[in-house]
């Protein structure tokens, strides 16, 4: 599982290194620059982790409701709302990068 992670978190700093790569006129660009990658990097951090969070919870609402089929209305209800949740998270993410610009 870590070494999944570290090859992860590798794996996004390289796709991050072109944001990085142009050249800066003066240091106020290039505290731009740094602001602007830190957001799209956070956002798609962010937006990963909100799919890995939706996949979870409906693997969980799927094996709780077939280990307890009269409670499937009360899960349904729960996991939808749970969902709407982690959903709203994904497009505050979006919100940002359009912010960030």
């Amino acid at each position: 599982m870590k070494n999944k992670l570290m090859t992860m978190g590798v794996g996004l700093l390289v796709m991050a290194t072109p944001m990085l790569a142009q050249g800066a006129a003066d240091a106020a660009s290039s505290a731009e620059a740094t602001r602007k990658a830190a957001a799209y990097l956070s956002v798609g951090i962010a937006s990963g982790l909100c799919g890995l969070g939706q996949g979870r919870a409906v693997a969980s609402a799927a094996e709780a409701m077939a280990r307890n089929p009269g409670a499937i209305a009360a899960i349904r209800v729960s996991l939808l709302i749970g969902l709407a949740f982690i959903e709203s998270l994904g497009l505050y993410a979006l919100m940002v990068t359009y912010i960030a610009k």
